[in-house]
């Protein structure tokens, strides 16, 4: 593989540590992004000493926050000239409902509405740099999910599964739309299903989850499983050109019917553009 520039969100443990890794190896630039500062310079020191590749570097941001994520983008173009893949990763569950810096619901506010910030900043960049990829990291749980238009944020009702489901199904209409638009220009957008797996995800999370987070670690797979996918459609040569696809398991397979609604894939990128001052 030609030396690239990846930027991936989310790396500072599970799938998206994982991720870093296995492309370091493969000997590209990797600008990792994640909230902690102190976990970002230890990681990128271990990710460093096991690869053997310098060219890894961290950037510290909370990407619920929308001022943080106009921060980073301005920093990577600041720093790179190019981007050849951004890997959307970052992802959080909340048991019970919170607020955001900007007043937003954090699953919401974290789990989409800062990916499609970034990606909407970074978007000139992966352009100029084309063929360009971008990876968005949903899960299985959009299929049983649906958009709640009149209640995005969860106000008059909150569910952690139902909150957590609907940012994933937005990240998949999100992905679709984009493609849509980006048809022509060399960039691509594909979503997956990482499969289930065992991050901090669940152990940091409260109630229910809490209490059976050690059998659901002995359910489930590894990060370095659970990061193939991701890997592959940053890197492999078999799905160059390939966009608007949601895979599992390296394979491209049909996402939830509610996925595939156009008219709600528009207007969520209406309302996103609205909720981001666009």
């Amino acid at each position: 593989m030609s030396p690239k520039t990846y930027l991936i969100t989310g790396a500072t443990a599970g799938i998206g540590l994982a991720t870093a890794k296995a492309l370091t190896r493969q000997g590209a630039t990797v600008v990792a992004v994640g909230r902690n500062a102190a976990k970002g310079r230890e990681i990128t020191a271990r990710i460093r000493q096991e690869t053997g590749n310098a060219a890894v570097e961290f950037l510290t941001a909370d990407l619920s926050s929308q001022a943080e994520v106009r921060r980073v983008a301005q920093e990577f173009r600041a720093g790179h000239a190019r981007l050849d893949v951004l890997v959307n990763n970052v992802g959080g569950f909340f048991p019970r409902r919170q607020l955001s810096a900007d007043g937003i619901e954090m699953t919401w506010a974290l789990n989409y509405l800062g990916v499609y910030l970034l990606t909407e900043l970074l978007l000139p960049t992966l352009t100029a740099s084309a063929p360009a990829r971008i990876v968005n990291v949903s899960s299985d749980m959009h299929r049983s999910a649906q958009m709640n238009f009149d209640d995005l944020q969860g106000a008059r009702h909150y569910s952690d599964f139902r909150a957590y489901g609907q940012s994933k199904l937005a990240l998949v209409l999100f992905t679709y739309e984009l493609a849509r638009q980006l048809a022509g220009t060399g960039v691509t957008a594909n979503a997956l299903h990482p499969g289930f797996v065992a991050t901090d995800m669940y152990r940091n999370s409260g109630g229910l989850i809490k209490l059976v987070a050690p059998l659901i670690k002995l359910m489930a797979i590894g990060p370095d499983r659970g990061a193939e996918t991701s890997v592959y459609l940053a890197t492999s040569p078999e799905v160059e050109g390939i966009t608007g696809q949601y895979f599992v398991k390296k394979q491209a397979v049909r996402s939830g019917p509610a996925s595939y609604d156009t008219a709600a894939g528009q207007r969520l990128m209406q309302i996103s553009a609205e909720m981001t001052g666009g």
